[in-house]
């Protein structure tokens, strides 16, 4: 995840939205090869998913590790 490949408005804005997502929602292209029910998503204030992990502790790592401030969304 790096600043020069996300398409956010206001890239001042460093908080990214940590939730839990069903795999069986997402495209099967990108849920193939995914064993579990449930991986976390990490999405931008306009909604855009910047990246799938396999599970919370990792996406506030990875948030943090590139300078986002994670918010957990329900």
């Amino acid at each position: 995840m790096s600043t020069e490949n996300l398409n956010i408005n206001n890239l001042d804005d460093r908080t990214v939205y940590v939730c839990g997502v069903n795999v069986e929602d997402l495209p099967e292209a990108v849920a193939k090869g995914i064993s579990q029910d449930q991986v976390y998503s990490l999405n931008s204030s306009n909604g855009e998913r910047l990246a799938l992990v396999k599970d919370r502790s990792l996406a506030f790592v990875l948030a943090r590790q590139n300078e986002f401030h994670p918010v957990s969304v329900h």
